[in-house]
């Protein structure tokens, strides 16, 4: 999949957004509800108090955060929901204050 792509089932269309870091494939898919807020599946790359794992290597860790800022947070409002691949959800207006603090801490 690819940045872009859309994946439809019934009345549903996601949006795909490619986020390079965790692993190179990684995606997130969107839900724009025309009708309420957005949804999105950002899988191992985006959790309540940071970014997913890198595994030490600082590289992908700055593609990852790099990716969230501009693809994710750069784009969508603070009321978006986000469900993680494993954990708790949360919205993006809780988390986008803590930007900095993430990219400093560097995990």
């Amino acid at each position: 999949m690819l940045q872009g792509d859309t994946v439809e089932f019934g009345d549903i269309r996601l949006q795909v957004i490619h986020i390079v870091g965790h692993t190179p494939g990684s995606v997130a898919f969107l839900y724009d509800d025309p009708d309420g807020t957005p949804h999105l599946w950002t899988g191992d790359s985006l959790f309540p108090g940071g970014v997913g794992n890198t595994f030490g290597d600082a590289d992908a860790f700055v593609s990852l955060i790099n990716d969230v800022e501009s693809k994710i947070f750069g784009i969508l409002p603070d009321e978006t929901w986000f469900y993680p691949g494993h954990g708790n959800d949360s919205q993006l207006g809780v988390e986008r204050p803590h930007l900095a603090d993430w990219r400093e801490r560097g995990w």
